[in-house]
């Protein structure tokens, strides 16, 4: 989006400004009006960067062009370097919260471990603090990781889950499936004291507390304690537990041995949000997960390093490792940042192979679910975007997908159809269809130009509300010649929107995505591969079945020309009239004479001719 004095009546005042700029690094902060500070930013070069902003024919991401056209003015702070500039933005931004930086938002409240105030307690998942006696640890940010923990507790100690109460259900009924598959440890059948089940639930709530490591080396302190003193049975009990514990421990890690504390960062986007997703892993264990709505979307770097610098200038403590999902420009910047305010060497880094790629891969899963949830889309269609848009190397998930396809026979019955995604799914009150005009003979190329340049002029004629949205994204049934064929029109009509063609194989199915130039492979990237064949398939069905549609009724109205007295147009008439084939059947003679406009005799003929078709 491009910013004109039509949008900033101060545009010429501030660009003047900005051409008197120095060229240090420094800080520069964006005020309305009301001289309300509304955003800061640092830069290495602050004459370059606060120059971007109001550059003509600059084109801006649409948060970016909002918070542009209500500035009123700026100041700026000049500082030794682009490091010192980095930490005083930072420091800047706690203190005012302007309205277009982002600011961290959590959706979630907190959730907590309970501990039920019974003679047999049980560890439960909670969501908030309760005047019940019960016993709650925490606060802990993500429900998920409190699920997560309650339940692998009560795997690895067996405690009970079902629903039966203790003491009185003791005895009353025979065990449950739990107990046989070695799940429970079996309650209800009388043989485990009071006592001995109070020690195993305090095990348990010990092992959600230190994690897996701290609670192996005091149960094996216990176990060999046990063995000294010729509790066999007891010391085998702990080794069982132990061993239950390492396997969960194992089963948990995902992540090389080696790795024991560790954040791992991932933001996600669509066309005009963004998130990040934290996953915080302590002694080799998944602790806990915050997730962060970011509001409208920036650019990928910035979001990135913002999020950063926000997130851990709020901890006391930062982890020595924390892995991102992508790298960007200033990393090394951030992590002298981190290092500097974690008071030992924060590495920050982005994997490239190997397991830890998994880890990315699963905080960016957390957050595209995250993002799903809010604007209502599943996260398989927030991913299908974003990996289409990597792809095709746009700058921004695209929200409205415009497809086309061209069918005909030969040279007859040619027509196009036009297909609306929104957001990932088919938006059909958006379709439409054309019967081509202006080509005579068969021909893709100059059909698809015909039909891409009806489509623009009435998008800029404003002559039809369903051609109203300027898609992000226009995709063709075909190859480069295609392509080729539809971006120099594109260019002339003024339409700036990424252009590309859809590619099949010898069985006609989606195989590549193809530019002017070449093909790009959508294989290493499934989900955006499975969104485009969606595209294709549809754009395919919706054309063949108009043009097997006017095909049919073409073939109607030859058949009525066979009877004397009924020309084309009295044809056409009649169709027009009676719209389907059932209905024209259904018409008595005085009905089809009243509708062609001839005599009794001629609509006999003609009942005729219908009555056989």
């Amino acid at each position: 989006m491009y910013i004109t004095e039509n949008d900033n009546a101060r545009i010429g005042y501030l660009r003047d400004k900005t051409h008197r700029l120095t060229t240090s690094p420094g800080c520069y902060i964006m005020k309305n009006k009301s001289k309300e500070i509304i955003y800061i930013g640092k830069a290495k070069n602050l004459k370059n960067r606060v120059s971007s902003y109001f550059r003509a024919g600059q084109d801006h991401l649409p948060k970016v062009w909002k918070m542009v056209s209500n500035v009123y003015d700026y100041e700026f702070i000049v500082t030794d370097s682009e490091f010192e500039a980095l930490v005083l933005e930072c420091s800047l931004i706690k203190q005012y919260k302007p309205k277009y930086n982002i600011l961290l938002k959590d959706d979630k409240g907190y959730s907590y471990i309970k501990v039920t105030d019974e003679q047999y307690p049980r560890l439960q998942a909670a969501l908030q603090k309760e005047e019940d006696g019960a016993k709650y640890i925490g606060p802990y940010t993500s429900s998920f990781a409190v699920r997560q923990a309650v339940t692998e507790a009560n795997r690895v100690f067996m405690l009970p889950t079902c629903s039966r109460r203790f003491p009185q259900d003791i005895r009353k009924q025979r065990p449950c499936l739990n107990f046989h598959i070695k799940l429970c440890m079996g309650v209800c059948t009388g043989k485990i004291s009071c006592e001995d089940y109070n020690a195993i639930v305090s095990q348990a709530v010990d092992f959600i507390r230190s994690g897996s490591e701290d609670s192996v080396k005091r149960l094996t302190d216990e176990m060999n304690e046990a063995a000294e003193n010729l509790e066999f049975e007891r010391a085998a009990k702990l080794r069982d537990r132990i061993n239950a514990i390492n396997k969960a421990a194992e089963s948990q890690k995902i992540v090389d041995e080696k790795i024991k504390d560790m954040d791992i960062v991932a933001v996600a986007n669509n066309s005009e949000m963004a998130c990040a997703s934290v996953i915080m892993y302590r002694g080799g264990r998944l602790f806990d997960k915050s997730d962060f709505f970011l509001g409208e979307k920036l650019d990928g770097a910035q979001m990135r390093e913002q999020f950063l610098i926000q997130y851990y200038s709020g901890r006391d403590k930062i982890v020595h490792d924390v892995l991102i999902d992508e790298e960007f420009e200033n990393i090394d910047m951030v992590r002298q940042y981190l290092t500097q305010k974690a008071g030992h060497n924060v590495r920050l880094f982005s994997p490239q192979r190997g397991t830890l790629v998994r880890l990315a891969e699963l905080a960016k899963s957390n957050a595209t679910e995250f993002i799903s949830n809010r604007i209502g889309r599943t996260k398989r269609e927030v991913a299908a975007l974003e990996e289409l848009s990597k792809a095709l190397g746009l700058e921004k998930p695209p929200r409205f997908i415009e497809c086309y396809d061209i069918s005909n026979l030969a040279s007859t019955n040619m027509v196009a159809g036009m297909v609306v995604f929104e957001n990932g799914r088919p938006c059909k009150k958006y379709y439409k269809r054309f019967s081509i005009k202006t080509v005579e003979e068969q021909n893709d190329y100059e059909c698809m130009r015909e039909v891409l340049r009806r489509r623009f002029e009435n998008y800029f004629e404003k002559t039809d509300e369903g051609f109203s949205i300027m898609p992000d994204l226009i995709l063709l049934d075909g190859g480069k010649g295609h392509v080729n064929a539809v971006a120099p029109l594109l260019r002339e009509m003024g339409v700036n929107c990424p252009l590309f063609g859809l590619v099949k194989d010898s069985r006609h199915r989606t195989r590549a995505v193809a530019t002017g130039e070449g093909e790009i492979s959508l294989s290493k990237s499934r989900s955006a591969f499975n969104l485009a064949t969606a595209i294709q398939d549809e754009v395919h069905r919706y054309a063949i079945t108009y043009q097997a549609k006017k095909h049919r009724k073409n073939a109607y109205q030859l058949e009525l020309t066979k009877v004397r007295g009924i020309g084309e147009k009295k044809a056409v008439k009649l169709l027009t009239t009676f719209k389907t084939k059932e209905a024209l059947k259904a018409a008595g003679v005085e009905e089809l004479a009243r509708a062609a406009g001839v005599n009794a005799d001629t609509a006999a003929q003609l009942k005729e001719i219908i009555d056989e078709m």
